[in-house]
């Protein structure tokens, strides 16, 4: 057995199987530390980087085996924001300070729409010329979806949690589609997370708010 073949084995071994449909080792593996990473974030500590940094490396190969290229190779994009998203909790407030939960201002909201259209225009004709993609469009909206809300979460916006449901809306049918249940059951756990943390950190922003 070769170098890669024992990296792949948990993403080709079933760990259960319901109705008929196998669910791999891999995919478990993304749901527990996808499920924890958002869990965190919501909460607001720093650990859901680290966890969230598992949770990609778990979804990069299981999305590529089964053909949704944009989202695998957006887990490299994660991973780098990742290891931005936890320096600038950490470090990006003034003075070197934990960085605070704040509001997306209108210039922000203008580069985001303009990124979104053109990001997901470009992504959905490279899937469509370049790989044997089945779901090109809807594989392009949620992974600018998702780069938009995880830049808004690394610089703590309130608003990345809208993002963040737009995206998992889309999610949960196209996982069904591509027979990845557990995952599209996991994005409907992140739909009830994401209300929590859009709860949370708005009631964060209003503490804030108030002078001391």
């Amino acid at each position: 057995m070769s170098l890669l073949d024992v990296i792949l084995w948990p993403f080709h071994t079933p760990a259960v199987t319901v109705g008929g449909v196998a669910t791999s080792w891999g995919e478990v593996a993304g749901f527990v530390t996808g499920a924890l990473c958002v869990w965190l974030v919501a909460r607001q500590n720093p650990l859901n980087w680290p966890i969230g940094i598992l949770n990609n490396i778990a979804f990069l190969v299981l999305f590529a085996a089964s053909g949704l290229y944009a989202d695998s190779g957006l887990q490299i994009v994660y991973i780098a924001l990742a290891l931005y998203g936890w320096w600038a909790w950490l470090r990006g407030g003034a003075e070197r300070t934990p960085l605070p939960v704040g509001r997306t201002t209108p210039a922000q909201w203008a580069w985001l729409v303009a990124a979104g259209i053109a990001g997901t225009v470009l992504i959905a004709w490279v899937l469509m010329a370049f790989t044997t993609s089945t779901v090109p469009w809807a594989d392009s909206v949620t992974t600018v979806l998702s780069l938009l809300a995880t830049w808004g979460q690394t610089r703590k916006k309130v608003e990345c949690w809208w993002l963040w449901i737009a995206a998992d809306v889309i999610y949960v049918p196209l996982y069904a589609y591509k027979d990845l249940w557990l995952t599209a059951v996991l994005y409907l756990g992140f739909l009830a997370l994401c209300a929590l943390g859009l709860r949370n950190w708005r009631r964060a922003l209003r503490a804030e708010l108030v002078p001391a």
